[in-house]
């Protein structure tokens, strides 16, 4: 069977606390044969990395962008730490810039994330970026470093897809293309995403593809559900799931197994 990676999963939700080793063992019934825990803080970075340690998948360590106005002055020193502690510890992130909710205050924002960015291109590790809103003062921190990574859960227009292409940036693609109200954008745009450097996501326990069918009685996405995005990509792209499958998990490897 031709399996899948996931390329962003809250491993560390509560959500997922009742059950998560069920949750990891659904998954890989389905064919995801690996998945890359996300830290949002300190503490979620650390956790990731325990997780990613006990069920053999990947992790990485950073602040994200809601989290900026906690972290502490010597964030670069703690990550640089937790990424020697453990060699699951694959990208600097997820970091970035949220302009949509604005948990923390933009300039606070922006010095995290450049500051993470610079850590990234210093230690030559790519970045698990975040941009809700913020594509013009992301690519601004973009332009002052020279990084590899991916824009997670992108679901921006095509003037921010083709900067970010052209940065060479990998692109993650969630459950929000499987949303007729919301994702129409976001299908139209795929076709401009070669398949070289599109990634699969859940983003669980957020994002549940709207195409499953029937519906989960629990509202919780999973990555056992990756397999939905992967369909909707082929379909839009008039490819074949496996094609999908296939290029999507090569990406990975290729951008942070080293």
């Amino acid at each position: 069977m031709q399996t899948m990676i996931d390329a962003g999963v809250n491993l560390t939700s509560s959500q997922f606390s009742p059950d998560l080793t069920d949750v990891i063992a659904r998954a890989k019934e389905a064919g995801v044969a690996s998945m890359l825990a996300i830290g949002c803080d300190l503490d979620s970075s650390k956790e990731s990395i325990m997780l990613a340690e006990q069920h053999t998948l990947y992790s990485t360590v950073g602040v994200h962008p809601h989290d900026a106005k906690d972290a502490p002055d010597n964030l670069c020193h703690e990550l640089k730490c937790l990424i020697a502690s453990s060699d699951k510890v694959v990208a600097i992130g997820e970091c970035g810039l949220d302009f949509n909710r604005d948990y923390s205050p933009r300039p606070k924002q922006q010095e995290v994330c450049l500051s993470q960015l610079q850590l990234a291109e210093e230690i030559n590790y790519p970045v698990y970026l975040h941009e809700r809103d913020a594509h013009d003062a992301l690519f601004a921190l973009l332009q002052q470093v020279e990084v590899n990574g991916v824009l997670h859960c992108f679901t921006g227009d095509l003037s921010a897809l083709r900067h970010y292409l052209d940065y060479g940036l990998m692109i993650g693609i969630t459950g929000w293309v499987c949303d007729e109200r919301r994702g129409q954008t976001l299908q139209e745009l795929i076709q401009y995403i070669p398949l070289d450097r599109l990634l699969l996501e859940t983003d669980s326990p957020y994002l549940l593809p709207r195409t499953i069918k029937p519906k989960p009685k629990s509202r919780r996405n999973e990555p056992q559900y990756l397999i939905h995005v992967a369909e909707k990509i082929a379909q839009l792209k008039q490819c074949s799931v496996n094609e999908v499958m296939s290029a999507t998990s090569a990406n990975f490897m290729r951008l942070f197994v080293r």
